[in-house]
């Protein structure tokens, strides 16, 4: 009797703590869904200001971000719920001037991305601002029906990929979680302080059989406990989950060398040559406006600068054994040999990629599939360079179709509008593999 009396006042406790700890959460919620929709307000919806935001956000954005994954910079989907109205503007506008005040989301971000630095917007007027913000509120309520899974620039999945995508940002997924944490914690601290109030209370009654008494009174068995098949059924299934999530983890980074970053043979610095003195990557890579490869640039292009410049440097001095160049003579001689670069990009051999049909003829600048090279000292392998990211690009990249002819009639048959490459057969097999 004495049992069913203990268990029906638990389950009463159990019960109001539940919805309190229901009505505390219905609370955060309600608040955090207050804020969000007190920053949407601010945020025009008219058609005219999204597709002017539009017109912005591809001619001076999607060189470095798209809504709804990561390229150069991280993925904007929501950005409007992530901060403030008028932080976006100030940060949009310079943000180097919002990371050296010391904020700390921005200096956060702007170490997360290696320090890549962003362009200064400081022409754009808050309108104009807004305007960009209106189309990715846009974009990201309203995402491509079968995008894959944004793909991060270490090769990983990007936080909203990773948290469920297109729906709740990351942040605000981590602090949902944390709450419940929370919530949990409190109702398990109130239910061993209600064990311990009725222990107290039926202890100190008269009359209380002794074998009710030491049921009241039983202590927790820890041994008993982590023998039982029930923990070690737990055990099992957290450690069985831990490793396959492990395991396909690993096979979906089979192939995959995003940051590869190997040690040359000869310290170029592309930071120095196309960054200081913004030497035109063409210059060098002669074979990218033109054919299928960009080539690895000739000795001879070194040579153009290098008969004068830098000859005493022991990095020169490399280039000059390789050729059998004599600074001092300025004679060639005939002990050639070849400079083994360490190739860094390096599609499979299924794959087919075009430099001049994406360069020359689509208008794409280096920095879309290579990052941020000329900030880079030493060259990595900046993009996944994945399928699932090149058909995520063509899904999502304009053809260059204007002073070109050959488009004529397949911008008319999309009535005047963008033609994107999925567009004109971007993701037929046939396109890039043999």
């Amino acid at each position: 009797m004495l049992n069913e009396q203990i268990n029906m006042s638990l389950k009463k406790y159990i019960t109001r703590l539940s919805f309190i700890a229901l009505f505390l959460v219905g609370i955060l919620s309600l608040s955090n869904t207050t804020a969000a929709f007190a920053q949407d307000a601010e945020i025009p919806t008219d058609e005219a200001v999204i597709a002017n935001g539009k017109t912005l956000f591809n001619n001076n954005c999607t060189v470095c971000h798209a809504v709804h994954e990561k390229v150069v910079g991280p993925a904007l989907i929501n950005v409007h719920q992530r901060r403030e109205l008028p932080w976006l503007i100030n940060f949009i506008s310079n943000s180097q001037k919002v990371i050296q005040s010391g904020d700390e989301y921005a200096v956060n971000l702007y170490n997360e991305y290696s320090k890549t630095v962003m362009p200064s917007f400081d022409y754009f007027s808050e309108d104009e601002i807004v305007s960009i913000l209106a189309y990715v509120k846009q974009e990201s309520a309203n995402p491509p029906s079968s995008e894959p899974a944004a793909t991060a620039a270490d090769g990983t999945q990007s936080a909203a990929g990773a948290a469920g995508g297109i729906g709740i940002p990351s942040e605000y997924l981590t602090l949902i979680i944390v709450g419940f944490v929370i919530v949990l914690v409190l109702i398990l601290v109130v239910l061993i302080l209600i064990i311990t109030v009725l222990k107290k209370f039926i202890n100190q009654k008269e009359g209380i059989e002794a074998e009710d008494k030491e049921y009241v009174n039983q202590k927790l068995d820890v041994g008993k406990l982590v023998k039982s098949n029930g923990f070690l059924f737990f055990v099992i299934t957290i450690f069985t989950i831990v490793v396959v999530k492990t395991v396909i983890d690993g096979l979906y980074t089979v192939g995959v060398q995003q940051g590869y970053q190997p040690t040359q043979p000869i310290a170029f610095s592309h930071e120095l040559h196309a960054g200081q003195y913004e030497i035109e990557c063409q210059y060098c890579h002669t074979g990218v406006m033109i054919s299928k490869s960009a080539n690895i640039p000739s000795a001879n292009i070194c040579m153009n600068c290098h008969t004068a410049i830098k000859t005493e440097s022991k990095e020169i001095a490399k280039i000059y054994k390789a050729i059998d160049y004599n600074p001092e003579t300025a004679e060639y001689g005939d002990n050639v040999q070849p400079i083994e670069w360490v190739r860094i990009h390096n599609l499979p051999d299924l794959a087919y990629f075009n430099h001049s049909q994406h360069v020359n003829v689509g208008g794409i600048e280096c920095q879309t599939c290579h990052g941020p090279i000329e900030e880079m000292a030493v060259v990595k392998q900046w993009s996944t360079l994945t399928m699932g990211w090149c058909i995520n690009c063509h899904r999502e990249t304009n053809v260059n179709s204007k002073g070109n002819d050959y488009y004529n009639d397949l911008v008319k048959a999309h009535d005047g509008g963008e033609l994107k490459v999925v567009d004109i057969g971007g993701l037929e097999c046939a396109k890039c593999h043999y």
